[in-house]
């Protein structure tokens, strides 16, 4: 089966209709929607995408995701969206697993809006 047609990491529709928008180079319209495509990219090891989609100011000059065990991301919930103006920030937990061992990071994400591209700035993990 064809990318495409499968469904998209982060929950919604089909890949092609949802994230893979974003990955192919369409600029997200919302802060929330970019967090959903990164979360996407981890899940599929898009390091490239990852990078683009981060704000220069905070960006690191590489990103390795071969890490091992290779964590399985299992899924996504968005728990808030904030957005003002230009800067936006968007609470969510996702769930992995690691060496079959279940976790998951929370995290509110704060977002720019740089030249009309939403960019990931920073998140704040939080332990619960």
């Amino acid at each position: 089966m064809r990318k495409a047609k499968l469904p998209c990491p982060c929950g919604g529709s089909s890949y092609a209709e949802c994230c893979g928008r974003w990955h192919g180079g369409e600029a997200a319209p919302t802060a929330e929607a970019l967090m959903r495509s990164r979360y996407s990219a981890f899940a599929l090891g898009l390091a490239d995408y990852l990078l683009s989609s981060w704000a220069p100011a905070t960006r690191p000059t590489e990103l390795d995701l071969d890490e091992s065990p290779k964590p399985k991301w299992i899924g996504l919930e968005v728990c808030a969206h904030h957005s003002n103006g230009d800067e936006a920030r968007v609470e969510f937990i996702a769930r992995f697993k690691v060496g079959g061992r279940a976790g998951r990071l929370h995290e509110t994400s704060r977002f720019e809006r740089i030249d009309g591209r939403w960019l990931y700035v920073d998140g704040i993990e939080h332990r619960d």
